[in-house]
């Protein structure tokens, strides 16, 4: 396995070393949230989550976090299948509040004050999203919940999570995976398969790994922001990605490990 750049090395260490309230954006799955087969909404799946949220919570941090939708309707593939693609990506952002609604009652269920918003237009269930509001939520130890995606279509959750992340002030951006970082090939097939610890933004790009789409790893890029792809399934895994421990793959500037 690769060692560390310097670059990783230090990017990793400034979040430990900053004992002051951070700002984080954590992106879920939708699949996350799923049952078997990561479809439906299995509630002890979404409780394990709130969880591990809480537990970033009581460390004083600031969390947003944007939900997908992929466990109930991921528009771009039911539009293979005669739907328009507008239409398609509309109902995938409908499923994403309808994951933030259930992630935000068992959150507040276990006493972490929350708030649900949607980029689109859902009054009656959850605050349209502001950014000056949301970051006020965030700056009264509110978790934010970020549902519908951009509230336009043709756009990924990943890019609205790196959008918000720039909107809200977020010093990183936290992937969660089903896998422990990225690979050089899908590591449930290739045996031979290599875990990178750190990546430049370029690295992504040009060797076409599957992390996040190009329009949210170049926004990334432009703006500085570094990426932790981790397994945010294993215990503590979350708390160890937060204070700067080394797990998973940092995507950001310098030299690729």
């Amino acid at each position: 396995m690769p060692s560390p750049s310097p670059s990783s090395a230090s990017a990793r260490l400034a979040i430990a070393r900053d004992k002051a309230p951070r700002r984080i954006l954590l992106k879920l799955s939708g699949e996350s949230m799923g049952g078997e087969g990561g479809f439906g909404i299995n509630i002890e799946e979404v409780r394990k989550i709130a969880a591990s949220c809480r537990g970033i919570h009581e460390m004083g941090k600031e969390l947003a976090i944007v939900v997908g939708g992929g466990n109930l309707v991921r528009g771009a593939e039911i539009s293979q299948h005669g739907l328009g693609r507008a239409t398609a990506d509309y109902m995938g952002m409908l499923a994403t509040l309808i994951n933030g609604l259930a992630l935000q009652d068992v959150l507040e269920g276990m006493g972490v004050p929350t708030r649900c918003t949607s980029a689109i237009s859902t009054h009656q269930a959850a605050e349209p999203f502001i950014r000056r509001r949301a970051i006020r939520h965030l700056e009264k130890g509110r978790v934010v919940i970020l549902a519908g995606g951009t509230g336009n279509p043709y756009f990924t959750t990943d890019t609205c999570a790196t959008l918000r992340a720039q909107e809200l002030g977020a010093q990183i951006l936290l992937k969660a995976t089903k896998v422990d970082g990225v690979y050089s090939a899908d590591p449930r097939k290739d045996p031979n398969a290599q875990r990178y610890q750190h990546l430049t933004y370029w690295d992504v790009i040009n060797r076409e790994l599957a992390v996040m789409d190009a329009t949210a790893i170049t926004m990334a890029m432009e703006h500085e922001l570094p990426i932790l792809v981790f397994d945010f399934k294993k215990p503590n895994n979350f708390a160890r990605a937060v204070q700067g421990e080394e797990i998973g793959t940092l995507i950001s500037r310098g030299a690729a490990a």
